[in-house]
């Protein structure tokens, strides 16, 4: 055998061992709490809550794993401003938000301007890329 294709087998044999423990660390990570300033929302008070002004609305699932990864910069976004709410709805307990918003994929986040979605984040984002989705609805 050749040098180069030992080297080869030796990177793709690391590279699928990363991916693998990378893999199992995510699945079985424990949910992050929520901020004390994220309102949690369901079909009850989900349009009383959302018909003024600005929310950004995190749809997402205790058992989704990029969901777990986003919680801790849902959490830092809902403590570090007060201009719009945060809020969070968990889609096992309000498939009819989640159908109502055609959310096919979580995470899902939707910023609301009076109450009518007007922006879509989907998957794992940066603080940085999500106030700037929120900022620019917010200027409209």
């Amino acid at each position: 055998m050749s040098i180069t294709l030992i080297v080869i087998l030796v990177v793709v044999v690391a590279l699928v061992a990363l991916i693998t423990v990378n893999y199992f660390r995510m699945k079985n990570a424990k949910p992050v709490a929520n901020s004390k300033q994220i309102k949690v929302l369901n079909n009850k008070n989900f349009k009383a809550a959302t018909k003024r002004g600005v929310a950004l609305v995190d749809f997402w699932a205790p058992w989704c794993g990029p969901c777990k990864i986003i919680a801790p910069v849902v959490n830092e976004i809902a403590d570090s401003q007060n201009e719009f709410m945060v809020a969070k709805v968990n889609v096992d307990h309000n498939q009819q938000l989640a159908q109502k918003f055609k959310v096919r994929n979580i995470p899902t986040m939707l910023i609301l301007k009076d109450g009518k979605e007007a922006g879509r984040i989907v998957g794992v984002k940066t603080k940085k890329a999500i106030l700037r989705e929120v900022e620019a609805v917010m200027a409209s």
